[in-house]
């Protein structure tokens, strides 16, 4: 695995002019509520940009002091800021498969990273014991890209504990079902925890960039040292005030509902389908399948007009994995037809099969 491949992501795949089932980023109209305050700030943005009000509103979300909250350019500008500003961690340990922006991070920062690999036979599902224990940063999603697992909770918070930073990357957290279960995001008890937050997914503002950073105090403090002044743009900050009231919750559990609904139909269609592996219980806005001879069948679908998520960059997977994004019912019964007929045309091939990742099954391994 090589830094080249750490950095490829989902929008090198998703070529215009095709559907794209590779950017896990909802794609339905703004609405007014969140569109609105956006365009108002582009009468006036002559003034630097003022955190204060989005970073008091997304504190009164989760129920935290306004001095744990940071606010990012995205979640991935924290995942830099968290490798820049932790240099002296000892042993930084990466929970894999799983994004790859928060190794990268750390390898461009100077760390030597461990990885922690997850096997396919338990379904991607979280061990705690697998993290060494003298592990002092270590790097989890929940639920995970690209496996689309939702880990328990209470699995999650068993890696904290005192002189450990828990980075827990919750970019998809609202994707998962009403009240968002199993975020820890207003967990203040836990030590060392930071929690990521996304709003580029289900709002659509991959191109505004806004995230944020959930932790301790002092900790959100050594962050902020290492973000450039003025970090996020006045309209960024507008979004995230927005993103942040009681309608766009609202508004992300009823988003969630029909997300699950349309999961379900794209899980139990793809399940139908000979040679195919739906790994897991995918549990938010995309789903994680192994074919054989995947990379056949992924430009395959790139002539027939589809794009996904090649699965081969992201530690811990094979060449027989893919990404595929959730969309509405009728994307996908013309995604799963074309899939279909691919299969049919490209015949069979031998792959890894969906019990054999990349590495031995729980390893911890230098990167």
């Amino acid at each position: 695995m090589t830094a080249e491949d750490l950095a490829h992501h989902g929008d090198a795949e998703a070529t215009p002019g095709l559907v794209d089932l590779a950017v896990n980023v909802r794609r339905d109209p703004m609405p007014s509520w969140l569109a609105e305050p956006i365009a108002a700030t582009l009468h006036d943005l002559a003034g630097y940009p003022d955190a204060g009000p989005a970073t008091a509103a997304v504190a009164a979300r989760h129920h935290r002091p306004a001095a744990e909250v940071l606010l990012t350019a995205g979640a991935a500008q924290g995942f830099v800021l968290l490798a820049q500003a932790l240099r002296d961690a000892r042993r930084p340990v990466v929970v894999h498969p799983q994004f790859t922006e928060p190794e990268a991070a750390l390898r461009a920062a100077g760390h030597r990273v461990e990885r922690v690999l997850l096997p396919a036979g338990t379904g991607f599902r979280l061990d705690p014991a697998l993290v060494p224990p003298d592990a002092d940063l270590v790097f989890v999603g929940n639920p995970t890209n690209p496996t689309s697992v939702l880990h328990p909770a209470a699995d999650v918070a068993a890696l904290a504990r005192p002189g450990r930073v828990l980075v827990v990357d919750e970019a998809f957290a609202d994707t998962t079902g009403p009240g968002e279960p199993e975020s820890l995001a207003s967990r203040r008890d836990l030590p060392g925890l930071v929690v990521l937050r996304s709003l580029t997914k289900t709002w659509g503002l991959a191109g505004l960039r806004i995230g944020y950073l959930l932790a301790a105090a002092d900790l959100i403090t050594r962050l902020a040292a290492a973000q450039p002044l003025w970090a996020v743009s006045t309209p960024a900050l507008a979004a995230a005030t927005a993103c942040a009231g009681p309608r766009a919750v609202a508004a992300e559990r009823d988003i969630a509902v029909r997300l699950a609904a349309d999961r379900d139909h794209l899980v139990d269609r793809l399940r139908a389908l000979p040679g195919v592996t739906v790994a897991g219980r995918p549990a938010s806005a995309f789903v994680l399948i192994n074919v054989a001879g995947a990379d056949r069948v992924r430009l395959a679908l790139r002539e027939r007009g589809y794009a996904v998520r090649r699965g081969d960059t992201f530690p811990g997977l094979g060449a027989d994995w893919l990404r595929v994004a959730v969309r509405d019912t009728a994307t996908t019964d013309g995604f799963v037809a074309t899939l279909a007929e691919v299969l049919a045309d490209t015949g069979p091939a031998t792959g890894a099969g969906p019990g054999r990742p990349d590495g031995p099954d729980g390893r911890t391994e230098d990167a």
